[in-house]
């Protein structure tokens, strides 16, 4: 007779089995009864809706988000194909966000079908689909990416509601940015006889810089018979900068966020005190501040580290030939990389002082914090020698997030438009608080992120004689819902506001320990 313990690896086995084969979405009747509750009773499933689960890390807690919102796309796919087949697609509004590279999960996703009925379906952690009953556009106005059924992006251009302008600026600028020429969008202007939308076309494409598309959509609507009226759906909002070569939405993503972002930064944050005139010492300050910053910083990303250990790491009494748990303890070899990786900070701040351009010192010296901050563990076996090989070649999700990062491809465009940004901004604040907020906006590396984002915001803001700034562990919260707020809204006040605070207090000289 079989064991509890073999049952159960019987029934993930069956699970593996189902996962192989690119499965999310798990009905009911793609596992039978015994394996299913047996799996759900030892937390390896979850339910979603009636009949349908998704698979979950044994250990998750009770009410974490994280499963579901890795699962959240792929899900919804498995979900509506087989409820709906060829007869759905996601609404014009959802679709234009999708084809701009927001992946954030949203709390309520359209779907137009023929099937009906009109209603709600419940899913975890408060979100939902919404089905209305419509009729579909035509075969050749819809397209799948990663699964779904959507529109087609010239077809989301004519069919988004106007106050997509307005309340999501970013993904319209960044979708109209994609087009390359007037024909992907006049005909199907001319076939319904479109000329307000195509009056409210040509004034968007002529905002982002695009005039002669607008030209094209004006004179031919014209030529064919049709009185057109320009209007600018963004009046009133900044005139964009953008990469019009880009080869990705989230090119011109990052470049519209930056761009609508960086006066807010500025409004809030202290003014710079200007480059310091004696580097030792500033440098000094610096290193007075390593075993809280440390502390602090490893604390953030969940690491078991104490003062204790991060001072052995520093005064070098981290021994890996006499000291086993040295060797093998994940939070020791966070403890060296991080002492490491700071010194090589250290370094490319000095050269920031003398006047080099920051962002161009980040380019070059990005490679060697990495993987200061993660040879130890590759030494000790905790790592792969190929972990140290650069950007992330996988799709990754962040704990409790509905911002989706890029996908692996994207990272590879957004990364040099990231560094180029740094180059070209005046301001230290905005180097400081943006560079943070887009490096894990993209979240180029599969790990180590965030750690290397606050030695991003520190060396930026030495380029204008701030003081090193520590994030305490204490306010983690503040400092993780900030910045879900900025990746999911684009709404950058909060995290800027919170850094202008601890960056103030600095300034102050006001201790950390009395800030939380």
């Amino acid at each position: 007779m079989a064991t509890p313990g073999e049952k159960l690896a019987a029934s993930l086995e069956v699970l593996r089995n189902i996962q192989v084969q690119g499965v999310i979405g798990i009905k009911s009747a793609n596992i039978n009864r015994v394996h299913r509750e047996r799996l759900l009773k030892h937390g390896f499933l979850k339910e979603v809706v009636k009949g349908w689960y998704i698979a979950i890390p044994s250990d998750e807690q009770s009410g974490e988000s994280t499963s579901w919102y890795t699962s959240f796309w792929s899900f919804c796919a498995d979900y509506l194909n087989n409820r709906f087949t060829d007869s759905y697609c996601l609404s014009a509004d959802q679709s234009l966000q999708i084809h701009s590279g927001n992946w954030t999960v949203p709390n309520q996703l359209l779907i137009r079908s023929l099937d009906g009925p009109n209603g709600k379906t419940q899913l975890p952690f408060n979100t939902s689909l919404f089905t209305i009953k419509s009729p579909l556009p035509k075969s050749a106005e819809i397209t799948k990416i990663n699964g779904i059924r959507l529109l087609t992006l010239p077809s989301v251009l004519l069919h988004c509601t106007p106050l997509m302008y307005t309340n999501s600026s970013t993904d319209m600028r960044t979708a109209l940015a994609m087009i390359r020429d007037s024909s992907e969008v006049l005909k199907l202007l001319l076939d319904g006889g479109n000329s307000v939308i195509a009056g409210r076309l040509s004034g968007a494409f002529r905002d982002i810089g695009k005039g002669k598309i607008a030209d094209d959509i004006i004179k031919t609507m014209q030529a064919a018979g049709y009185n057109v009226r320009e209007i600018n759906p963004f009046e009133g909002q900044s005139p964009p900068l953008f990469y019009t070569k880009a080869v990705s939405p989230y090119v011109n993503r990052i470049s519209l966020m930056w761009h609508e972002m960086r006066e807010v930064v500025i409004d809030v944050f202290p003014q710079a005190p200007g480059l310091p005139g004696d580097h030792e010492k500033y440098l000094k300050s610096i290193e007075s501040l390593y075993v809280m910053d440390a502390y602090h910083s490893l604390s953030i990303e969940k690491y078991n580290v104490t003062p204790e250990l991060i001072e052995r790491v520093r005064s070098g009494a981290w021994d890996v030939k006499k000291n086993k748990e040295d060797l093998t303890h994940l939070n020791a070899m966070a403890a060296r990389g991080y002492w490491q990786a700071t010194q090589s900070v250290r370094e490319s701040i000095q050269r920031i002082l003398n006047k080099e351009n920051p962002g161009k010192v980040f380019d070059h010296d990005l490679g060697d914090w990495y993987r200061a901050l993660f040879t130890p563990g590759v030494a000790a076996g905790i790592f792969k020698p190929s972990d140290l090989a650069g950007y992330r070649n996988n799709q990754i999700y962040i704990s409790q997030s509905k911002h989706v990062p890029p996908n692996v491809e994207a990272v590879r465009d957004c990364m040099p438009a990231l560094f180029e940004l740094l180059i070209r901004e005046s301001e230290a604040s905005v180097r400081a608080v943006l560079g943070h907020f887009i490096f894990v906006y993209i979240h180029p590396y599969m790990d180590g992120n965030g750690r290397i984002a606050r030695f991003l915001m520190n060396a930026m803001l030495a380029s204008g004689g701030y003081p090193w700034t520590v994030v305490p562990v204490e306010s983690r919260n503040t400092y993780m819902e900030a910045l879900e707020i900025a990746s999911t809204r684009q709404e950058i006040k909060p995290f800027a506001t919170f850094l202008a605070f601890l960056t103030q207090a600095g300034l102050n000289g006001t201790p950390v320990a009395s800030l939380v």
